[in-house]
């Protein structure tokens, strides 16, 4: 696709013209991505998407309610196998353009190893997890989608908190962009493909016993 969109650039007899005022336009864009990092602070959940701030606001309780128990399900896991890092809403993902802070990311152990304490800005995870709500869907599903895929995520997974369902993608290196694997609802079993042995039931994402049944048995049960 990359490819492609630069070949036919190339063949327009402006060529020159609309690269040099892409340049300018991404210079200035480089200089308020700059002033943003700067000004974003810690009770403030904010992204800077191709050129634009666009600030969050407070979500539902079902949205809030299948983050964290998708989190806690995760988290303890990974910790517990020690196969790297799990975080939630304020880590930054830099990327070439766009800065983002996706509900829930994980890095694997070699990623996390060069993590530092003071560290801001962090690379591609291997795993993205959106919570949808009627505000990001749009983002989720178009310029996330893409820019995710273009920079390397293996995996990324949509939850959508009122139909409860969970649509999950893999990277097509070919083509660097994602391909579904698979759509699930309350019935069905969800399978990492970046987590090794992650695999829990969709329902435990938005029913707290079975979350709870979940959990213990993620935390005696080996990689």
């Amino acid at each position: 696709m990359l490819e492609t969109c630069v070949a036919e650039l190339l063949e327009a007899p402006d060529a020159k013209l609309v690269i040099e005022r892409a340049q300018a336009i991404l210079a200035d864009e480089e200089q308020r991505r700059r002033a943003f990092r700067e000004w974003l602070c810690d009770d403030l959940k904010a992204e800077f998407i191709n050129g634009e701030v666009i600030m969050h606001s407070p979500v539902k309780r079902r949205h809030l309610d299948a983050s964290k128990c998708l989190e806690n399900l995760l988290q303890n896991f990974v910790l517990l196998n020690n196969l790297g890092v799990v975080d939630s809403e304020k880590a930054l993902i830099g990327l070439t353009r766009n800065d983002y802070e996706p509900d829930i990311c994980y890095w694997n152990s070699e990623t996390a190893d060069s993590f530092e304490d003071d560290q801001v800005e962090h690379p591609a995870p291997d795993l993205i997890i959106e919570i949808l709500s009627k505000s990001t869907t749009g983002r989720d599903r178009g310029i996330k989608f893409e820019d995710y895929a273009a920079h390397g995520v293996r995996e990324y997974w949509m939850i959508d908190p009122v139909r409860k369902s969970v649509e999950q993608y893999q990277l097509n290196e070919a083509t660097m962009g994602f391909a579904v694997v698979a759509v699930l609802y309350v019935n069905d079993t969800l399978s990492s493909l970046t987590v090794n042995g992650f695999e829990i039931p969709v329902l435990a994402i938005f029913d707290k016993q079975t979350n709870l049944d979940t959990l213990r048995r993620l935390l005696t049960k080996p990689a």
